[in-house]
Formats: structure tokens, C-alpha cells, sequence
């Protein structure tokens, strides 16, 4: 093993636990409390479903190594939008108000990662779909 490989899979468990975890969090404390600050910022309810489904699902299949490049791009547009909608008035560290964008920014730039890389070793999708699993 490489250890651009182990990097690449303590980086990919690392993500994908840290959305499996606000996914799970935001059905625990109520999705419907969810959906209602999505409303508060204009957005439709629903849209609370369809991420902290992307959130939870998404995490899991991350963590497996499971359409890797596809749940890394719709983890950068939720990054992208909670960025947007959400942390940018506050700045990258917080207005002391509420927590700023770093976290959502550190997330996204991870995310990124795995939408520009080859499939990578100890995940499902290099098992499945048996591509080379040396990344550059």
C-alpha cells in the first residue's frame, strides 16, 4: 500500500462520517425542523429531505468506497449551497453570532478531491468495477 492510498482512505472515512453523521443528526432532532430553517432561508422544505438523505446514504457509501465521484459531487453542491445560503455572511471563521464557512470549505475542498481522482484502492467501486486503483 501506498501512502498516497492510505491518505486517500482515512480522508474518504473522514468524510464520509462526518455527512453520515449531519445526515443522521438532522432526521434524530426532527427532519421537519429541518425542513422549516430550509424555509427560512427560501428554500423548499423538501429540499431538508433530499439532503439529509444525500447526507446519510451518501456518507455510507463514501465510507464504503460506493459511487465514490458521484456522491463527492453532490456533496460539493450541498457544500456549495451551505456555503452560499447559509455561512458566507458570517466569514470563513464566524462573526461570533454563529460558525463561519471553514468547516463547510474544508468539506468542500475534500469533496473535490474525490471527484478528480481514480477510483481508489479499498473501496467497493475498485472491487466492482475493477479499474486501476493507483491514483496520481
Amino acid at each position: 500500500m501506498h501512502t498516497h492510498q492510505l491518505g486517500a482512505l482515512i480522508l474518504r472515512i473522514a468524510l464520509g462520517l462526518t455527512f453520515f453523521v449531519h445526515g443522521f443528526v438532522k432526521f434524530q432532532g426532527g427532519i421537519e425542523n429541518t425542513a422549516g430553517f430550509f424555509e427560512s432561508l427560501g428554500l423548499p422544505g423538501f429540499a431538508a429531505y433530499v439532503v439529509a438523505l444525500i447526507e446519510l446514504i451518501g456518507g455510507v457509501a463514501m465510507i464504503l468506497g460506493f459511487g465514490t465521484r458521484v456522491t463527492a459531487v453532490l456533496f460539493a453542491f450541498i457544500m456549495l449551497g451551505a456555503i452560499a445560503k447559509v455561512k458566507l455572511a458570517g466569514g470563513f471563521l464566524g462573526n461570533g453570532q454563529g460558525a463561519g464557512y471553514e468547516l463547510d470549505f474544508a468539506l468542500l475542498a475534500m469533496s473535490v478531491y474525490f471527484i478528480l481522482v481514480k477510483t481508489a484502492s479499498f473501496s467497493l467501486d475498485s472491487k466492482l468495477f475493477q479499474t486501476n486503483a493507483s491514483q496520481s
